[in-house]
């Protein structure tokens, strides 16, 4: 596995892959106009490790079309916050996809594996044998079938081509957003146009899909895996789907799911090509016990580099910062940005500049970042000792407070906004101030990262007991269910492995 560093300082800039309600992306849109950068998700959700990894540069040597993986990978893998490297994680992605790659239509073809530093659960290919897997989705799997079931689906894109004809449509978008753009250029029809373009881009066809799906499942049971894991795992990523939607409407573009679709004919469909290889149960390895020992350890959730979230509160032990969101708020640690939403349309954006000038905090807020900045509410303050200004703005609908704080070289900007004329801007925007402050030594020495970590039942144990240790969530049975693929009524017995989420 080819060993290429890519840094990904999450301070500053924090500006794109925003999630959440709507209102959200008003906080990156209409106040924050001089650090966009939105990512756009031009790519299909693939996934496979190679038994025999290869060096970008004989990827390239012996497949042309590897130029069109190479031109976009340094861009997936900042997006995804870098890469994820650890020794016996990748040992085991590549054993199952050695695997694959000895039944695969095409078995010349060489692999290029990156596993992603990301606790998004997202699997996808580039062509030319460029393929990527989240760490998040290797920490919900619970056997080597599952993470073969989506790698197979994955190697299936590259081998039929679909990267390149999506390439084809993609070149066919490009004029028809010219139009659009040319005849339409400040008219929100015409954006929302390239928008739904960019979304019919960023997905296979479901033709394209529905033929990965075939060809992965027949390569799951050549491969002498549990042929069913496909399904399994569709049903598994779509209770972690739902445990983490915060509204409806949320953005979950880099998740699988959001590409991949889930509809219940597709899982009915995968488990019909797996009958060919017999009656579920029956046939095939899971390779539960050496998958477990394999992710023992995994890195969940935040990463030191981004921060964490524990409960309502955010830390950062690397920068020595903390703050806390009112009750009943869900806070998203993305690596551009910590957002955070609330009842009543209520939404907040953190991130950190560099303090490259040193002029005063005022002067700061008028410098012309904000839209919609009233000038005779900008006012200096003092926030747990730390200089701070503040000020509030109006646009569109909505109404925000800013407050800015400098900590040495580096100024964080807090973005509050809520419906125009809503009285909870002042209680919501002063909780998040009054809570600001530097972390001391003893909070930074034990702050740790949270990790997936295989423990075995004891007598005694219940569901109950061993959700109970699980640490980073307010919803410990629930999670603990759902990263254990286990129902309401599911039991626990004495030697079995589960999963929880621990220091």
């Amino acid at each position: 596995m080819e060993r290429h560093t890519v840094t990904h300082d999450r301070f500053p800039p924090k500006g794109g892959r925003l999630r959440g309600r709507a209102v959200v992306a008003l906080l990156a849109t209409t106040l924050l106009s001089a650090c966009q950068s939105v990512i756009e998700q031009t790519y299909q959700p693939t996934v496979s490790p190679s038994s025999n990894p290869q060096i970008v540069e004989e990827v390239q040597k012996n497949d042309p079309r590897a130029q069109l993986g190479a031109r976009e990978h340094p861009r997936i893998v900042a997006s995804y916050g870098g890469e994820y490297k650890d020794a016996k994680t990748e040992r085991l992605v590549a054993r199952i996809t050695g695997a694959l790659t000895a039944v695969s239509e095409n078995p010349q073809q060489s692999y290029r594996i990156t596993i992603l530093n990301s606790p998004a659960i997202n699997a996808f290919a580039l062509p030319g044998g460029y393929l990527y897997v989240t760490r998040g989705l290797l920490a919900l799997a619970n056997d080597a079938s599952e993470v073969a079931a989506v790698l197979s689906h994955e190697m299936a894109h590259v081998t039929a081509n679909h990267g390149i004809e999506r390439q084809q449509r993609e070149e066919a978008e490009v004029i028809a957003s010219r139009v659009v753009s040319e005849v339409l250029s400040s008219d929100i029809a015409g954006k929302q146009a390239l928008a739904r373009g960019k979304l019919r881009l960023a997905a296979f066809s479901r033709n394209q899909e529905l033929q990965a799906d075939v060809i992965g499942v027949r390569m799951l049971g050549e491969a002498g895996y549990d042929p069913y894991a496909a399904a399994r795992f569709l049903d598994s990523m779509a209770a972690y789907s739902r445990f983490t939607a915060v509204d409806p409407e949320s953005d979950q573009s880099l998740d699988f799911l959001s590409s991949h679709p889930n509809a219940p004919q597709r899982v009915d469909l995968a488990r019909r090509h797996a009958r060919a290889f017999g009656p579920e149960g029956t046939s095939g390895d899971r390779g539960r016990d050496y998958y477990l020992a394999g992710i023992d350890g995994l890195l969940y959730g935040d990463s030191p580099q981004e921060g964490y979230v524990r409960g309502q509160t955010f830390l950062h032990g690397q920068l020595g910062i903390r703050f806390d969101v009112p009750a009943g708020f869900q806070i998203d640690n993305k690596a551009e940005a910590v957002l955070a939403t609330g009842a009543g349309d209520i939404a907040v954006r953190f991130d950190g500049v560099a303090d490259t000038g040193g002029r005063s905090l005022t002067d700061y807020i008028a410098s012309g970042w904000v839209t919609g900045l009233k000038p005779d509410t900008i006012r200096q303050i003092s926030v747990n000792g730390l200089e701070a200004a503040t000020a509030r703005a109006s646009a569109d609908r909505w109404d925000f407070d800013v407050t800015v704080i400098r900590i040495d070289t580096r100024i964080y900007r807090f973005l509050t906004a809520v419906p125009k004329g809503a009285s909870a801007l002042e209680p919501t925007a002063n909780q998040l101030r009054s809570t600001f402050r530097r972390m001391t030594a003893a909070e930074t020495q034990s702050l740790k990262p949270l990790r997936i970590r295989v423990v075995t039942v004891r007598p005694g144990d219940t569901i109950t007991t061993l959700s109970a240790r699980m640490m980073g969530t307010d919803r410990k049975l629930d999670l603990f269910r759902v990263i254990n693929a286990m129902q309401v009524s599911s039991t626990v017995k004495p030697g079995d492995r589960v999963k929880i989420v621990s220091e």
